[in-house]
């Protein structure tokens, strides 16, 4: 807001503000319990809450307005023009963030819901922010839909202010507090909106009991959107890059449109002094903006990441959600150094997105290309010295053309993309029991998309095993987002002593899908505790023992049963004996066998194979043994053996009576270490 002058009253906003808040006002509606015969000025038909558009045809509010419609099926009231009637129309609820309400209490965050109408209507849209951290300390605007008095619903605006976070483990946990006056029941689901940057970064979640503050949710917060387990074909395939991408385009549509003449974002955002980070206008943004969402998305949350590493920018991963589109990258790009440095950085990202693997290519995306690079090509000949042009036209070249080749990079529509060969990511879960409270553990979450460990997050809290699931899905779910490939999920590879070799993280569900962790994605075990120091000829072994099961072909070997009868795990000595190839199978593996289990880590194997102990499962084994020789042979090498696990896993849970005798089937997967344990993070 415009701040007094010294000594004198408060002037209210500045022109500008008031124009912010009257777009603002505009895009936010409300939303009711469909009802046969609502009249829609009433305050009748259920009223729930407040939300307001992104983009042509969708509303985001909170989940715990949208969710208390009729089966997600909801109507959305707006006013058509600013002193206009109220139009209603239905819509379903397409996502939610958490898609259900715990047994006791409120919605928990992040409480976030998207809407898309049945049919399409004219409205106005507000714009969102790109960036990572959208809510910081400072002057902010909201408006919602509450009883004005006399039982008449009227759409309200207030100021607010940024006062503190409540958040407690996980990322997904995070609101923003709020302090404002003034702040009524139905205007949860409300936007909030900047007044410094114009652009709305948070939407309203609660309020105090007092009505004097409350809290809200970052926008960002969408990224935690589920996403889809096949990969897309198709724009709508993902509802977080429809939304976006939508949204997008509509902004920069109504920027340069020649013909209207109504203020845009980006006209009042340039009245508002704001800049796009340290290189771009509010105008040059919309516009790039525009052209990024013409283009199909990243293949994956991976990729992306990569794009930014490859331009030297590291995404700072604990504490903000991943970024998943085009326009999260070029927020992340905000943050780089000021002048020429910043532009160029900014301009290398849009080559990197041009020239990038498509998950899919429609027939607009040549035309979105050279777009892109037209408008590339014009920001550098403005402010840019030549030796960068000439790097940009290289680039160009080659992202244009093979080298040596004079066709097209851009595959057909009708050509499925090739997609070469990455190597495996993985998501790495260290548990660590606590000394004094053996039954509680510590633990960290670390992405491994390529070489480079990218620290998620870590608890020194204390939780209990029943309690791991659930406080650790948000980070779980997060690394996974910087790791996934389409038809390709990152390996969960769980760190524990030997003595938690019994914990069936596999079995673990996220809220987001419901299906157990190892059904979803490979899920291996690695043991933490530290092996005794080789002897420089034991080293050798161990090097030459994971190498040689990498290369192929494997041999599987039985150790602890014979004849369907327990017998002792071979000495040290002898498991050092075995082939090379051998990969060991423990048939009879329970909490007595920790010993056994140990020599043969001892020795060397980084591979093992074994099946929990089950009360109800029959003495008879030879099926098991049968069939697990046949996986260990049958799979080759040994990366392929954590894939091959998911695969049997699926098939119990789909009831497929020929995976039947792998019920409970583990795998270590790690190639031995002498040194101790990975250090968790430092707290800053």
């Amino acid at each position: 807001m415009t701040p007094p002058p010294a000594g004198g009253a408060w002037q209210g906003p500045s022109d500008a503000e008031s124009a912010l808040m009257s777009l603002v006002k505009d895009a936010t509606v409300r939303i009711h319990r469909p009802e046969p015969g609502y009249a829609p000025e009433g305050s009748d038909g259920d009223f729930l809450g407040s939300g307001f558009f992104i983009a042509p045809s969708w509303v985001l509010t909170c989940a715990h307005v949208a969710m208390e419609g009729r089966g997600r099926q909801v109507d959305v009231v707006y006013k058509t023009a600013r002193g206009g009637d109220a139009v209603r129309v239905g819509g379903t609820v397409r996502a939610a963030l958490p898609e259900q309400r715990p047994g006791t209490g409120g919605w928990p965050a992040p409480d976030l819901a998207l809407i898309q109408l049945l049919r399409p209507v004219e409205h106005p849209c507000v714009y969102l922010s790109e960036r990572s951290t959208g809510m910081n300390r400072g002057a902010y605007y909201f408006a919602g839909w509450a009883d004005g008095g006399g039982g008449t619903l009227k759409r309200l605006g207030r100021e607010c202010r940024v006062v503190g976070t409540v958040d407690d483990w996980s990322d997904g946990d995070e609101q923003v507090l709020i302090e404002a006056s003034q702040l009524y029941a139905g205007m949860s689901g409300g936007p909030v909106v900047d007044l410094a940057r114009g652009e709305v970064v948070g939407v309203l979640k609660s309020r105090s009991t007092d009505t004097n503050g409350g809290t809200a949710i970052g926008v960002e917060r969408l990224r935690t959107l589920p996403v889809p387990a096949d990969a897309a074909t198709a724009e709508s395939d993902d509802p977080y890059q429809a939304v976006f991408h939508a949204h997008d385009r509509y902004h920069a549509d109504r920027h340069n449109n020649p013909v209207g003449d109504e203020e845009t974002w980006a006209d009042v955002q340039r009245d508002l002094g704001c800049a796009a980070g340290p290189a771009l206008t509010p105008q040059q943004r919309v516009d790039l903006l525009g052209r990024l969402a013409k283009l199909p998305p990243p293949v994956s949350t991976r990729s992306l990441l990569d794009i930014l590493g490859g331009l030297g920018y590291g995404y700072r991963t604990v504490g903000v959600p991943a970024p998943r589109g085009w326009r999260d990258g070029l927020g992340v790009l905000y943050d780089a150094r000021e002048g020429e440095e910043a532009l160029e950085r900014i301009l290398r990202y849009c080559m990197s997105a041009i020239a990038a693997e498509r998950p899919y290519v429609v027939p607009s995306t040549k035309l979105a290309e050279d777009a892109l690079w037209d408008w590339v090509k014009e920001t550098a000949e403005d402010r840019l010295r030549r030796p960068f042009r000439r790097e940009l036209a290289q680039l160009r070249y080659q992202g244009r053309y093979d080298r040596g080749a004079g066709h097209l990079r851009t595959p057909e529509p009708a050509d499925e993309p090739v997609r070469p060969p990455r190597s495996p990511s993985v998501v790495v879960l260290h548990l660590e029991p606590r000394a004094w409270q053996p039954d509680e553990y510590d633990w960290r979450v670390v992405a491994r998309p390529a070489e480079d460990d990218l620290p998620v997050t870590e608890n020194h809290q204390g939780t209990r095993a029943d309690e791991l699931p659930a406080r650790l899905a948000p980070s779980l779910a997060k690394a996974f987002r910087m790791c996934d490939e389409p038809d390709s999920p990152a390996v969960l590879q769980v760190v524990v002593p030997p003595a938690l070799l019994d914990l069936e993280a596999e079995k673990w569900e996220l809220p987001a899908d419901g299906r157990p962790l190892g059904v979803q994605r490979p899920v291996v075990i690695r043991c933490s505790d530290g092996l005794p120091a080789p002897s420089e000829d034991g080293a050798r072994e161990r090097e030459a023992r994971w190498n040689r099961v990498h290369t192929g072909p494997m041999r599987a070997a039985v150790l602890d049963c014979d004849d369907g009868m327990r017998v002792p795990v071979p000495v040290t000595a002898e498991l050092r004996g075995q082939a090379y190839e051998t990969v060991p199978v423990l048939c009879r593996y329970d909490t007595q066998s920790t010993a056994g289990f140990g020599r043969v880590l001892e020795a060397g194997y980084g591979v093992v194979l074994w099946r929990r102990p089950r009360a109800e499962r029959a003495a008879a084994c030879t099926e098991f043994h049968l069939r697990a020789v046949d996986t260990v042979d049958g799979t080759g090498v040994a990366d392929r053996l954590p894939q091959k696990i998911q695969e049997l896993r699926k098939g119990v849970r789909e009831g497929r009576t020929d995976t039947f005798w792998s019920d409970g089937i583990a795998l270590v997967y790690g190639k031995p270490r002498a040194e101790p344990p990975d250090p968790f993070l430092q707290a800053p």
